[in-house]
């Protein structure tokens, strides 16, 4: 459900069953957080797992934050139990693991409906799979719930049998089709984690990268990814400054009977005016999420 312009540039994983982690997390400067209770949490922890984030979500102090579940499949012995919880906790969205078909997305959406989640409750989807991929773009658009489409690249390389090299070259067919899939149908779209927190430079170069591409931030791992995630997608100085320039001078050549102008050699036309108002948007919704 595409809704108003929301800073997503760190969205930090927590493991649900970590009490710990669950506190600090109310004083990060994450845009948003996912509290995991699949991969992060032992299966012999689940139910557990589920009771202690219930507690610390309903006490609250996580706001501005977006905030996300990620359940486990409803294939699970705790997939259900999970989705019934995050149906009537004040969380932002459900984060699908591992999801490879628009059926699959059809069924947890009406089971949300059944369970009395709010309409607003957006469904996420990690697309982790090769499967994943290739039906990325029917995942999109299976549901109004549909938030966002997330990278799930740790389980993609292994599935693809790729390496982990700089510039993820073996990723990036999958990494395109995917921001494709996200944007057909408007949807926010997440690069994956970068799993080496000793790689500053990688992660940085990982970050730059995502950006290029277009996507609207990066998952992660640590808290100490999340300043260097929210430079990396956060417009700069200079871009605000251009993309205000961009718009003034365009209003400018409208009201003279123009319908493009030059700026600085380069031919401007409204396709660029409406991606500068999108970069001043973002920039004041990102001072407004600080300033929260």
């Amino acid at each position: 459900m595409p809704g108003p312009l929301r800073p997503r540039r760190s969205v930090l994983f927590l493991p649900g069953s970590n009490p710990r982690a669950l506190e600090k997390a109310r004083a990060l400067p994450a845009d948003g957080l996912i509290f995991d209770l699949e991969d992060a949490v032992a299966p012999e922890a689940k139910d557990g797992a589920r009771a202690s984030l219930a507690a610390s979500l309903i006490a609250s102090g996580y706001a501005p934050r977006e905030l996300i579940v990620r359940v486990n499949p409803l294939d699970t012995a705790w997939g259900h139990a999970d989705l019934a919880a995050a149906a009537t906790l004040p969380i932002d969205a459900v984060l699908l693991p591992k999801v490879e078909s628009a059926e699959r997305v059809r069924l947890t959406s009406n089971l949300l409906d059944a369970l009395g989640a709010p309409p607003e409750l957006s469904l996420w989807c990690m697309i982790e799979t090769p499967l994943g991929v290739l039906a990325a773009a029917e995942i999109a658009g299976a549901s109004p719930r549909i938030g966002a489409l997330v990278m799930g690249t740790s389980d993609l390389t292994k599935d693809l049998h790729a390496r982990e090299v700089p510039g993820r070259l073996p990723l990036l067919t999958a990494l395109g089709l995917v921001l494709l899939a996200a944007r057909a149908h408007r949807r926010a779209v997440l690069d994956g984690v970068h799993l080496d927190l000793a790689d500053a430079e990688g992660f940085a170069r990982s970050c730059r990268q995502g950006r290029e591409l277009g996507f609207d931030g990066k998952t992660l791992i640590h808290p100490s990814q999340i300043e260097p995630a929210n430079a990396a997608f956060s417009p700069t100085a200079e871009e605000v400054a251009r993309a205000a320039h961009i718009v003034a001078s365009y209003a400018e050549a409208v009201a003279a009977g123009k319908g493009a102008v030059r700026i600085e050699g380069r031919l401007v036309e409204a396709l660029h005016v409406e991606e500068a108002r999108r970069t001043l948007a973002f920039a004041e919704a990102i001072a407004a999420r600080e300033a929260g």
